[in-house]
């Protein structure tokens, strides 16, 4: 029988904290029988969460301080080993776990993961990196946040990156896509018209040229590279956005015509819930680290976490760092 994938988890971490982490861990352990679940929290405030049954693949391990979601990055490294993001993320670098996740303050967890985790060789920078709703296939995008200015070189170590997770995916022959202004070769920044001629350079994806945003959701590419202030800007207004329509859908079946219709309609309304929930698609990988550490939302549900630990879980199971590491080598 192989070894069961190890996952630390962040219990104090986001905005709800032990409330939504517990419930997540225990829904996903009942269903992840192969997995082993190490929690990071403070007893007590675990404990008071615990309003089940608690399958035999959970651990819970003792921490006696939490990083606050508004606490300065900088003091949260100083503030050392008694956190439950510091314990959780040293799980990894201790190789005790194969993977964690965090719903913590994000600076801080970039600052930790890269003091104990450290970067794989190849690689300046950690970008965040998601999955995003696209009409068909898988379109990965990064950065989505951890770096306000970056290089053409990053770009394109961030174009290597997310070649790898896309075959992740099942993409057999990643195609990547800078994220501009326009399509035309003169649009753009500096940076990006020479991160163009690096990336069509790449032997790793074949490059598709630029990207415009009302084209992230078309799915006509695999990998959308970008720097953290752009990437950022772009998938915050698409969640407002997602949040918006389906609240709108919401509204038309509950009253009137619409709430006749329901019972014919319900199917297809369903159907357009999850699709447009944001929660399906939660949690981001912080590629670029030398080992597999998750970001979930700070505001994240119960089933949005359930959804991070599934993302977790499958970084682990695909040994995604250590393909990145090599590609990032051979580079």
């Amino acid at each position: 029988m192989s070894e069961p994938i190890r996952l630390a988890v962040d219990a104090m971490s986001g905005d709800f904290g032990p409330r939504v982490a517990i419930p997540a861990a225990i829904e996903f352990a009942r269903t992840s029988p192969d997995a082993h679940l190490l929690l990071f929290g403070e007893r007590t405030a675990m404990e008071r969460e615990l309003h089940t049954s608690v399958p035999s693949n959970i651990d819970f391990i003792d921490t006696s301080a939490a990083v606050a979601m508004d606490a300065d990055p900088r003091q949260a490294l100083r503030q050392g080993s008694d956190t439950s993001m510091w314990q959780t993320l040293l799980a990894v670098a201790d190789k005790r776990a194969d993977a964690c996740v965090s719903a913590g303050n994000t600076g801080a967890l970039m600052l930790i993961s890269r003091r104990l985790i450290g970067m794989l060789a190849g690689v300046e920078v950690p970008a965040i990196c998601k999955a995003m709703p696209v009409r068909s296939g898988v379109t990965l995008m990064l950065d989505l946040g951890a770096n306000i200015h970056c290089s053409s070189a990053q770009l394109l170590q961030f174009a290597k990156m997310g070649g790898v997770l896309a075959r992740a995916s099942g993409v057999a022959a990643p195609k990547a896509a800078l994220l501009n202004i326009g399509t035309e070769a003169g649009k753009g920044t500096a940076i990006i018209r020479e991160a163009a001629k690096l990336l069509a350079q790449a032997e790793d994806f074949e490059y598709a040229g630029f990207v415009e945003a009302d084209a992230i959701y078309s799915g006509h590419v695999h990998v959308i590279v970008c720097d953290g202030f752009s990437g950022n800007i772009a998938l915050k207004a698409s969640e407002g956005v997602a949040r918006l329509i389906a609240g709108r859908i919401e509204e038309s079946f509950t009253g009137g015509f619409g709430r006749l219709a329901v019972p014919l309609m319900w199917p297809l309304i369903r159907r357009w819930r999850a699709e447009l929930n944001p929660d399906a698609y939660n949690g981001a990988i912080l590629a670029g680290l030398a080992g597999a550490v998750i970001k979930s939302h700070g505001g994240a549900s119960t089933m949005a976490t359930v959804h991070a630990l599934h993302l977790a879980y499958e970084q682990a199971r695909f040994k995604s760092t250590e393909k990145m590491a090599r590609a990032m080598s051979a580079a």
